[in-house]
């Protein structure tokens, strides 16, 4: 996180963050977003969700969040997000580069959309979001410790702007790693007490409907609540040894793709005030349509057509 958000104070000191504003600002406002919403959106595509989040803690605090706002936004974070590894990882798995990336950003847009209609048009979720990890702005523990930093960075420095700067972004960073540390030790209770495994018992027949044979229903989810690096490593494994089919291996890192980790990584944007009815089940369902459909398609069209655009066979021969 850290050199990104030099990266971004960056871009922001030379005007890039109100330039991208501006050029995604149409895509954020057609999803009922505010243009920065744009910034950690782009941010967590490039890198991970932990960045996103510390970007939308430092760039978004004059900002009066609504829970439905945060909610969308979070749902575009989810499913798109961390895209150069994740979209090489699914490609090493026999899926197509293009295709894989087209589906995880739009799907993210089609998704935003749904929700934001359903959101503005019901009336739900426009309290102000509750965000889990305070602003710098309030009066709390961290206030002093900023102070404190602040005035050695100014006396080593003779910086004020700056040494403001350094001391507010180490204190967030201080801030995101107790929570974070905390989510993820409320996740390994989690798991120990087999929440995990009532996951996989009602995801198996769900994945049988979309066509995911039981050589690949395992992993697939293992992927759903444990990530895609977890699965789509399996997959690749397995791809590669051709005890899974190239066809089954689509229809899982499609969905993984979609909808992967859904407990650390929902409970992560969970720290945003996002619900529960946007970045978990809202996710899930419109990922099992979206995979029932796609891989509906991928199945009736030609051979080549599903080669160039859809999977390849990675199986490696025997020596």
């Amino acid at each position: 996180m850290i050199p990104t958000l030099i990266v971004v104070k960056l871009l922001e000191l030379v005007g890039f963050t109100l330039f991208l504003g501006e050029k995604i600002e149409p895509l954020m406002t057609f999803l009922g977003l505010p243009p920065q919403a744009g910034l950690v959106w782009v941010t967590s595509m490039l890198t991970n969700i932990y960045t996103g989040l510390a970007v939308f803690l430092t760039l978004s605090s004059d900002i009066h969040w609504t829970e439905a706002q945060v909610t969308i936004l979070g749902t575009l974070m989810l499913i798109a997000h961390n895209l150069p590894i994740e979209c090489r990882i699914a490609q090493k798995a026999g899926c197509r580069l293009i295709t894989n990336l087209f589906l995880r950003i739009f799907g993210a847009i089609v998704l935003g959309f749904i929700l934001n209609k359903a959101y503005s048009g019901f009336s739900l979720l426009q309290k102000p979001a509750q965000i889990a990890i305070p602003s710098q702005t309030e009066d709390n523990l961290f206030t002093g410790l900023t102070s404190v930093i602040e005035n050695l960075f100014v006396w080593i420095t003779n910086l004020k702007e700056v040494s403001n700067w350094v001391a507010s972004q180490m204190v967030l960073c201080l801030q995101i790693y107790l929570v974070i540390l905390a989510l993820i030790s409320a996740i390994k209770f989690l798991r120990t007490i087999g929440v995990e495994k009532v996951i996989s018992k009602v995801l198996q027949p769900i994945l049988r409907v979309l066509g995911i044979n039981p050589s690949a229903t395992s992993i697939t989810i293992v992927g759903i609540t444990l990530g895609l690096a977890y699965g789509g490593g399996l997959l690749i494994q397995e791809a590669e040894s051709g005890r899974v089919k190239k066809d089954d291996v689509f229809s899982s890192i499609t969905l993984l793709s979609l909808c992967h980790s859904q407990i650390e990584d929902t409970f992560l944007v969970m720290l945003l005030g996002a619900h529960l009815s946007g970045i978990f089940w809202g996710r899930l369902i419109f990922s099992l349509i979206i995979v029932f459909f796609v891989v509906q398609l991928q199945k009736r069209v030609s051979l080549a057509i599903n080669e160039r655009f859809f999977v390849t066979d990675v199986a490696k021969p025997e020596a």
